[in-house]
C-alpha cells in the first residue's frame, strides 16, 4: 500500500488535455470507418459484404460508411486494398434537425440524469467512466443527478426494450425545462444489433425528442465529453479558464 501512495505522490494527478488540447494519448478512441473509394463496383460490394450490421451500402465504385448504425465490430478494417478506410478521433457527436444547445446561462453548470434503456453495458461503462479522475467531467461543470427533478440534460443509452418505455417516458416528464436529450450510442440512435420488433422500440428517437446524437458501439468517454460541450454551447472554446 505505502508503494502505491508514492507512486501516486510522485506521478500527480493525470487528467486528459481535451478540450484544452487535442488528445493523443494511445488507446482513447478505437476509431471508426469513412466511406471509402474503390477501383470497381464489384469490389466496392464485397467490401459492403464485410458489414454484419448494414452499416456500409455500396454507392457505384464507391462504399459509403453509415456512423449511426456501426457497432464497431472491425470487420471492414483490413490492409490497404481488403478493407475500409478508418479514421481516428472522437469528436463524433451531431445534432438532430431540431438540436440546439442551452442558453448560456446553462454553460457551466448542467446536471445530467442517465438512465439505461436496456444496454448491453458497453455505453454504460463508457459513461460511468466520465467521473473517473482521467476525464473528471466536474473540471467542466457537468455533473451526473440520481433524480430527473435536478437535471437539465437526460443522457439515454441502450436500443429502448419495452419495459424501459414508461419509465424513461416518466423520467423526461419529470425534468424541468428546458431540457435536452442525448442519445448515446449505435443502439440508443437505431436500435444497433437489437433492431426493432416485439421487444425493442428502435431507438429512443422512437418516443423522445433526441438533440443531440453519439454515434459508436460504444462511443469513447472523450466521444461524450465532446456532445457535452456541444450541448452546453462551449465546443471549441476554452472551456476551463472562463470560457462561456
Amino acid at each position: 500500500m505505502t508503494k502505491w501512495v508514492w507512486k501516486g505522490v510522485r506521478t500527480g494527478i493525470k487528467t486528459t488535455v481535451y478540450p484544452d488540447g487535442q488528445e493523443t494519448a494511445p488507446g482513447i478512441s478505437p476509431g471508426r470507418p469513412v466511406s471509402t473509394e474503390c477501383g470497381s463496383r464489384e469490389e466496392a460490394l464485397a467490401r459492403v459484404a464485410l458489414c454484419p450490421a448494414g452499416a456500409l451500402r455500396g454507392d457505384g465504385n464507391r462504399v459509403q460508411a453509415d456512423l449511426r448504425s456501426c457497432v464497431h465490430c472491425l470487420r471492414c478494417r483490413g490492409s490497404e486494398g481488403a478493407g475500409i478506410d478508418w479514421e481516428g478521433g472522437f469528436e463524433w457527436a451531431r445534432w438532430t434537425k431540431r438540436g440546439t444547445p442551452f442558453d448560456r446561462a446553462f454553460a457551466r453548470s448542467i446536471h445530467i440524469r442517465v438512465v439505461d434503456a436496456g444496454a448491453c453495458g458497453a455505453c454504460m461503462s463508457e459513461i460511468n467512466q466520465l467521473n473517473n479522475p482521467y476525464y473528471n467531467i466536474h473540471r467542466l461543470g457537468f455533473f451526473i443527478t440520481p433524480t430527473p427533478r435536478n437535471a437539465d440534460l437526460l443522457m439515454v443509452a441502450g436500443p429502448l426494450t419495452e419495459h424501459m418505455v414508461d419509465p424513461l417516458l416518466k423520467t423526461h416528464e419529470a425534468m424541468p425545462s428546458p431540457k435536452r436529450v442525448i442519445a448515446v450510442g449505435t443502439c440508443a440512435l437505431t436500435g444497433g444489433p437489437f433492431g426493432k420488433g416485439f421487444a425493442c422500440r428502435g431507438g429512443i428517437g422512437e418516443v423522445l425528442p433526441v438533440d443531440l446524437e453519439v454515434p459508436g458501439c460504444p462511443p469513447p468517454p472523450l466521444a461524450l465529453v465532446h456532445a457535452l460541450l456541444m450541448i452546453s454551447g462551449r465546443e471549441g472554446r476554452d472551456t476551463s479558464k472562463g470560457g462561456r
